[in-house]
């Protein structure tokens, strides 16, 4: 157990566990986020690195309140020399006569005294790798070291995750040799191909899971239908607009999987504005057909009404019935509800997380569709699902990644993508102005405004922050009330606001009523106000390139102009990106090479891609290998039960849940 490594006590142990250091495996892959490389010097004026006998003992100095000043004597292979530290005060007990120790710091020849930065408690003859750990207040990178060193000398049971064959292909250390030399580095190339080793191993898990999951499903047997796909296509010839060519390739392919005998398992990947909702409801509509029901699972309270209304149209005069379960549907019209429901008189049902509710249960559903599915959690996607044993499954998801990162992420779906929006819209323009230019904002505000049409206006925050100057939407709200006299009718929207207070003022906005919309991200899913033709985002700087798009795309949603203004006084070239393109796979390409894998693991949101050592920005051809090598792995040991893999029945274990 972690308590009995040498050194841990019950308060290192409060502050291990707040790094996240639970055990004693956490502890040995607790590994350094960078490496100092240390070489000793002569002793000469400016920087020096020197090793030496200490000759006084030290003397401890305390100049004012949080300063001191430690001093003592070295006696170096060249001569006697003084040395002083500041704020290293503690260290005085730990400095004995006749100690060697190495010093880092700056020389001043005239003064013959080191200012020292750091002293190390050895002797350095040669280069030194010093490995660097993050760190809390109360514990140093030193110290986590040490703890380290004595949790190998308990010698702990390293698995070893890789299987031998792949060990000998690639020629890497075994886990504990690698783990050790990262940790007690000795050679910068060692280093290298032992942080190569246990990111392949970090990876290879990781896909590991992902491909035994696609492997299961695949053997799942789904509902049979057999209803003639002819009836889909007089059902979208019947729509009052033409579908895209990636709409319809998209229909295909979830009407194949709800034909197919195997269980769907289907991720739609679409930009914003591409028209995902008609895909899925020509998949509902086939459903429906089919004698079985379909449920549509929303984060917000807002979309959840917004696609009842959209759909309930769509569906007019074909004798479906469409119902909406949200957390303020009252006691009696949800009593009715789940009658109608668990008798099959409902055909959809739309709802926020209500529908997860226990008492949700449906006489033969079908179809289990998740909207934005990235809001939701493993657990409850998998609550979801299992409403209907046997229902095919499809997730929306309007955050577009990097192709070759969602086939491998989401390598355990069957993807369809859809890249084109809807003809008649044009592309929105956007701008890059300074917060000096406020008045020209302004006056284009105004312009829209008199032109019939609607303002979206977005900033980071939900009130003043004293440490920042970053824009509020409270204090916005205010300016902006001021600055139009109070002669244009303005909402405010953000995500502390009641479900009901949010729902007026987005239909205030949506039917006219308030002409400005003041909002923080909450608008960013699904909202869709049709006469909105223009969005000004403060603070863009604080935005990543995709959240941003994400918002822009709640405009331009018409044959209208459209205009996105991003107010930023920093010197931002990523935000040039949205300037200069309006397809959100481009961009979400450029994100992740400015700002890593962040925002990509937001996605998923599974707990499987908080990697220790990999990275997936730079580590993509290594995630390539390690998806082809778990798969043959799978292929070839999965017949067996991975009999000669016994640490491969906890990996799978762990699945178990997303069954």
């Amino acid at each position: 157990m972690l308590k009995d490594i040498k050194g841990v006590g019950p308060k290192t142990l409060t502050l291990l566990n707040k790094l996240g250091i639970y055990s004693v495996e956490d502890l040995i892959d607790y590994f350094p986020f960078r490496y100092n490389t240390i070489a000793p010097t002569n002793l000469e004026e400016g920087e020096v690195v020197i090793s030496g006998v200490i000759e006084t003992m030290p003397v401890a100095t305390y100049i004012k309140r949080n300063l001191n000043k430690l001093s003592f004597r070295i006696e170096t292979s060249e001569q006697l020399v003084n040395v002083t530290i500041f704020n290293r005060a503690f260290m005085k007990n730990n400095l004995k006569r006749g100690m060697t120790v190495t010093i880092l710091g700056e020389y001043d020849e005239k003064r013959n005294t080191i200012t020292a930065t750091n002293i190390l408690f050895k002797e350095i003859d040669d280069t030194y790798i010093e490995p660097v750990y993050h760190v809390t207040s109360g514990i140093t990178s030193k110290l986590i070291g040490t703890l380290i060193k004595n949790a190998f000398e308990t010698n702990p049971v390293i698995i070893d995750y890789i299987p031998e064959y792949l060990v000998e292909k690639y020629d890497y250390p075994n886990k504990e040799s690698a783990t050790r030399a990262i940790h007690n580095p000795y050679d910068l190339d060692a280093i290298e191909h032992s942080i190569e080793r246990c990111k392949y191993e970090e990876l290879f898990r990781f896909m590991f899971k992902i491909n035994y999951l696609k492997s299961c499903r695949t053997e799942v047997d789904g509902l049979h239908r057999d209803v003639e796909e002819e009836k889909v296509d007089v059902f979208l010839e019947s729509l009052p607009f033409s579908l895209t060519a990636d709409q319809m390739s998209s229909i295909r392919d979830i009407v194949h999987d709800l034909k197919s005998p195997k269980r769907m398992n289907r991720l739609l990947l679409g930009d914003v504005g591409s028209g995902k909702t008609i895909v899925a409801v020509a998949g509902i509509f086939y459903n429906a057909l089919s004698g079985y029901q379909s449920a549509l699972l929303v984060p917000t309270e807002i979309l959840a009404t917004q696609h009842y209304f959209n759909i309930t149209e769509l569906f007019k005069g074909l004798g479906l019935r469409v119902e909406l379960l949200k957390g303020k549907t009252t006691k009696k019209e949800r009593s009715a509800i789940l009658e109608d429901l668990a008798n099959g008189e409902i055909d959809l049902l739309i709802g926020t997380h209500a529908v997860l509710e226990d008492d949700v249960i449906f006489k033969n559903l079908g179809l289990v569709i998740t909207d934005e599915q990235h809001r939701f959690g493993v657990n409850q996607r998998s609550t979801f699902q299992n409403k209907g044993k046997l229902s095919d499954v499809l997730y929306m998801s309007a955050t577009p990644i990097p192709r070759t990162y969602a086939l491998t992420i989401y390598g355990d779906m069957d993807i369809s993508i859809i890249k084109t929006k809807p003809k008649g819209r044009k592309e929105v323009k956007t701008e890059l102005v300074k917060t000096k230019d406020i008045k020209s904002i302004l006056s284009k505000m105004l312009d829209e405004i008199k032109l019939g049409h609607e303002v979206y206006v977005v900033c980071p925050l939900i009130e003043p922050d004293e440490e920042t100057t970053i824009m509020d939407a409270t204090t916005l709200f205010e300016k902006l009330n001021k600055a139009f006299c109070g002669k244009v009718p303005i909402g405010l929207l953000h995500g502390r606001m009641k479900p009901d207070e949010k729902e007026k003022a987005m239909l205030d906005f949506k039917e006219g009523n308030t002409r400005v919309l003041v909002s923080t991200t909450v608008i960013e899913v699904g909202v869709d106000v049709p006469n909105a033709t223009m969005m000004v985002i403060f603070n863009a700087e604080r935005f990543g390139l995709a959240s941003m798009h994400q918002l822009r795309g709640r405009i331009g949603r018409n044959a209208l102009e459209s205009t996105c203004i991003l107010v930023s006084d920093k010197s931002a070239e990523r935000l040039k990106v949205l300037c200069e393109s309006s397809d959100g796979f481009y961009i979400s390409e450029e994100d992740f090479k400015m700002r890593g894998e962040g925002d990509l693991f937001g996605v998923r949101q599974s707990g499987d891609m908080v990697f220790k050592m990999a990275n997936l920005k730079t580590d993509i051809k290594l995630l390539t290998t390690a998806n082809v090598d778990s798969g043959e792995f799978i292929k070839n040991e999965k017949e067996n039960d991975f009999e000669e893999y016994p640490e491969y029945a906890k990996l799978i274990e762990e699945l178990s849940h997303l069954d």
